[in-house]
């Protein structure tokens, strides 16, 4: 039987999935994301950044990208990202400077 494997946005529930698709740094941080609690800032903001790597907003339920489901897709966009581990670990860093200070308003 078929089960989908589609959800709104980025599911957190495929991260260790994500762990050894780059280098030594980035299999830290998914450990460190993966033992953090579920409202955590880090979680947080690597949620947002796959959201956006991804572009999970504009994905709709008759795309292509859903039709593979999320863990297909988010496989191949760490994988496929252009930059660096570096540039991306940045892109963490930034996605968890603007959680931080959206916390420190609300």
């Amino acid at each position: 039987m078929y089960q989908a494997d589609t959800e709104l946005l980025f599911p957190m529930r495929i991260t260790p999935q994500l762990r050894d698709l780059r280098g030594g740094e980035w299999c830290k941080l998914v450990d460190m994301i993966c033992a953090s609690p579920e409202d955590s800032p880090s979680r947080l903001a690597f949620n947002l950044l796959l959201i956006r790597l991804a572009n999970c907003l504009s994905c709709h339920t008759h795309s292509y990208r859903a039709m593979r489901g999320c863990t297909t897709c988010a496989i191949h966009t760490v994988r496929r990202f252009d930059g660096t581990d570096d540039e991306l670990l940045a892109q963490y860093h930034r996605s968890l400077n603007e959680i931080i200070a959206h916390l420190e308003i609300a």
